[in-house]
């Protein structure tokens, strides 16, 4: 097999986004420790939890949202418990399942430090981009992901960690 080697402007373009994520994820967990004490993806859990009805969701969609495997999932869910941010409990339709649950002090602190949260995304992304270049973020975000997802057959399921173990709704 041959190497197909980056196009000098291929290199240019994927050492601009490894230095862009890299800074922005940094900004983002700065700014999140300073107003809530947590890291970003502890607070990517809260807000994923706060957009579903009831503010739950089994432990295995919260991870394919969060883009993170089960058990890192499982930590940064433990220590949100800790903080009495998230509750655990049971699936009832199975035994081996697991549910996330916003608590109200979980919602409290998404809605105290989400005002915080939007200044620094707006400041950091989109107060520097034209209304056409936040559509081809957009597109170009959504493309990468498709690639890395593959079209969720069982195939491509055991590609991507979150996706490993299907899962069926809790009542």
């Amino acid at each position: 097999m041959t190497t197909r080697w980056l196009t000098p402007e291929e290199q240019r373009a994927w050492r601009a986004y490894i230095a862009a994520s890299q800074l922005l994820e940094d900004a983002m967990d700065r700014q999140l420790q300073q107003d809530a004490g947590m890291p970003h993806l502890y607070y990517s859990i809260l807000a994923n939890l706060s957009d579903v009805p009831d503010h739950r969701l089994r432990m295995t969609d919260l991870a394919g949202r969060t883009k993170i495997t089960r058990s890192r999932l499982t930590y940064a869910v433990t220590r949100l418990e800790k903080d009495g941010l998230v509750r655990r409990e049971g699936c009832p339709s199975d035994k081996r399942g697991s549910t996330a649950v916003l608590t109200d002090a979980g919602m409290e602190t998404l809605v105290r430090t989400a005002p915080g949260h939007v200044e620094t995304v707006r400041a950091a992304i989109f107060d520097h981009l034209t209304p056409e270049q936040v559509g081809q973020l957009e597109e170009i975000s959504a493309g990468i992901v498709r690639a890395l997802e593959g079209d969720g057959s069982e195939a491509t399921r055991e590609d991507v960690p979150w996706r490993r173990r299907s899962s069926s709704p809790c009542s």
